[in-house]
């Protein structure tokens, strides 16, 4: 709740590559349009710059997680993502962010929701936007959680304690399926596609196939309007083949160009947000292409190196590093479980104001 002066108890983090605001539920309005408006007011949108709030001008730094104790059995943490655009006035809960859910854990424990249970503790978090389960694996040495560690991930300076994120049934967690379109291809305004949902919709095409290399950086790609435009188009179209609806004002499907790896990787991934060029890769948008990369047929299978083996150590190559998905699959080469390793680190308690 407000603390009497118009701010609202928050926790700044740092999760994966993204970074946001970490509130209970309890202390949001429960009426979604006033949380909403209070959100955008703590971001400072719609503004280019967020000049008046704690955004960073970017969407990547312009996110929330919701958190509250769960009731369900078997889970400790209720956990709802919500993308608050820059330049819009408009927040989403129309996808889950598994670079923020690495903060979920360490913040759910630091609230008094989840008890250390010795030198590492186990968080099973229900994510709300999409009726998944994820387990997260915080360091608590000596009961309290430690943010200090040698684990390294691409897009992050330095090091930390690692956040390992195990993810269960997350194949069509919004698409109702994993090809939510029943084909491993799909041709879309003379592109081939694979529309796909392994924790996050995607549109998976080859680079090529739209006059690029896939190796090109994040700032060319975001002045490449004639790129951006047809990229655009196809999704508009692939909303609706994907069980999503009109997708014109959300930010899924997430697109998804592919290429030949590069640095002994598995697969090369420029990744669009859905409008602009992400400076990495979504961490369940990484689950979705690695997936596609296991499809026969599929224009990511096409481009990709894939280890032998039924537990399948995909590095997912982007323009700052790589993300490592590690993928179990049964004797059919249908994905059982997805694996990465996050990081996250506490940069703000206290109150905020609208």
């Amino acid at each position: 709740m407000s603390d009497g002066t118009g701010g609202v108890p928050c926790m700044w983090m740092r999760g994966g590559t993204s970074k946001g605001g970490y509130f209970l539920k309890d202390d949001l309005p429960h009426d979604t349009a006033a949380r909403d408006a209070l959100l955008l007011a703590v971001m400072g949108s719609p503004d280019p710059r967020q000049i008046d709030g704690m955004g960073g001008a970017d969407p990547l730094t312009s996110k929330v997680a919701v958190v509250s104790k769960s009731s369900r059995e078997g889970i400790d943490i209720d956990y709802l993502f919500l993308q608050v655009f820059v330049d819009q006035a408009i927040v989403t809960d129309a996808q889950n962010c598994g670079n923020i859910l690495a903060g979920v854990g360490p913040f759910a424990i630091e609230r008094g929701l989840v008890a250390p249970t010795g030198d590492e503790t186990r968080v099973a978090i229900y994510m709300e936007n999409t009726g998944q389960v994820a387990v997260a694996t915080v360091c608590t040495p000596g009961g309290r959680v430690s943010y200090a560690g040698d684990a390294r991930i691409d897009g992050v300076p330095g090091s930390h304690a690692p956040v390992p994120l195990e993810f269960r049934d997350t194949a069509g967690s919004s698409c109702g399926a994993l090809l939510p379109s029943g084909n491993a291809v799909d041709v879309v305004n003379g592109v081939p596609v694979t529309l796909i949902d392994n924790g996050m919709p995607c549109v998976v095409m080859k680079a090529a196939d739209l006059g690029v290399t896939g190796y090109e950086d994040r700032d060319w790609l975001d002045t490449a309007a004639d790129l951006k435009a047809r990229i655009e188009a196809i999704r508009l179209i692939a909303g609706p083949m994907m069980n999503l609806g009109d997708v014109k004002e959300k930010s899924v499907p997430k697109m998804m160009l592919v290429a030949p790896p590069r640095h002994g990787g598995a697969v090369t991934v420029r990744s669009f947000i859905p409008h602009r060029a992400h400076a990495t890769i979504g961490v369940l948008g990484a689950v979705s292409v690695a997936t596609a990369c296991l499809i026969p047929g599929s224009p990511a299978a096409e481009v990709a190196s894939i280890p032998e083996g039924s537990r399948k150590l995909l590095s997912v190559e982007h323009p700052t590093g790589e993300m490592s998905c590690v993928l179990e699959v049964d004797e059919s080469g249908e994905v059982r479980t997805a694996a990465l390793l996050r990081t996250a680190r506490k940069l703000m308690d206290g109150v905020v104001f609208a």
